[in-house]
């Protein structure tokens, strides 16, 4: 009896590891079944980003909304019908999420090229990866294998993705619960050196908060008033904003951070150390940005027959 307890052991342990092994992202995922999709993701992001240089970081984030809410599934690009609520009227979505277009033309194209292989979700990842490089960031090993969810959450998207108003205790809270440390959060903040914010999420710091330089606070407040325009956009990095670079640590440090969230991270507190750390060394700012980014986009993938690789981004097949 002993015995075969024993072959069991062997035979079910190697299958129980082959199972886990495959469900594993991996970086060559898509060489023989569409060698073609990383040059294509990438001559498309880059052709989005020279007609608007913004849109670079408007991808970037679309992956983080992605990500952030049940793992990096697609779900954030599925749209409201009749009889399914999707996540786009989120708060942190509605009204500024954008590059869905973006995101559909890949798709039209990589459809082409090979039809019901590559996910919405990778397409998101690579896209992001490759935004940050166009715009003068970091490169770094993008592993594909992910899959397509056939759900989505409004509630999770409303409560998971970090809200600009949050103190630092808050986003290192929001960060930990996906599994990212202090430094982690810190550097994936640095995202902001791209992109713009809404009136609506910095007006009350424009008007209240008192941790704000003057200057830069006065040359904001014409485009955004005390009332309405809510929708007028301000660079999230006042200094080179379509240029991914460590000048938005450099901007905190000089109290320019244009969201609450962004300047908690220099205001007397545990990360003020990191802020500096990034701020007199781009380097390691690019290096611990790429990691984190590899790791967020670990963060839980539907892998072998869970999900499905959607025909079209916006709807489940």
């Amino acid at each position: 009896m002993a015995n075969i307890s024993f072959l069991l052991v062997l035979v079910i342990v190697p299958f129980i590891l082959i199972g886990m092994s495959s469900a594993q992202l991996t970086s060559n995922f898509y060489n023989s079944s569409c060698p073609n999709v990383l040059s294509i993701i990438k001559t498309a992001v880059n052709s989005a980003i020279a007609k608007e240089s913004r849109m670079g970081a408007s991808l970037l984030r679309l992956h983080f909304h992605d990500c952030f809410v049940n793992g990096c599934d697609a779900s954030v690009l599925l749209d409201d019908t009749s009889s399914f609520t999707g996540e786009k009227t989120a708060n942190p979505n509605s009204g500024s999420l954008r590059g869905f277009d973006v995101i559909d033309t890949i798709k039209t194209q990589v459809e082409s090229s090979c039809a019901g292989v590559v996910s919405c979700a990778d397409i998101l990842a690579v896209a992001a990866r490759d935004s940050v490089v166009k715009l003068g960031g970091p490169s770094w090993t993008v592993l594909l294998g992910r899959r397509d969810s056939t759900t989505a959450s409004l509630n999770t998207a409303n409560s998971d993705i970090p809200a600009p108003t949050l103190n630092l205790s808050s986003l290192i809270s929001s960060f930990s619960n996906k599994g990212f440390n202090a430094r982690e959060m810190v550097a994936l903040s640095g995202s902001h050196t791209i992109g713009q914010a809404r009136c609506t999420t910095f007006r009350d710091r424009l008007y209240n908060e008192t941790d704000i330089n003057a200057t830069f606070a006065t040359s904001l407040k014409s485009n955004c008033p005390q009332s309405g325009s809510d929708n007028n956009i301000s660079p999230l990095d006042t200094t080179s904003p379509t240029t991914f670079d460590n000048i938005y640590y450099k901007n905190l440090r000089i109290q320019k951070g244009l969201l609450h969230s962004d300047q908690q991270l220099f205001s007397g507190g545990s990360t003020d150390s990191i802020v500096n750390t990034y701020s007199s060394n781009s380097a390691t700012f690019l290096a611990d940005f790429a990691k984190a980014m590899v790791k967020m986009g670990n963060l839980s993938p539907l892998t072998g027959t869970n999900g499905q690789i959607r025909k079209n981004c916006r709807k489940t097949n």
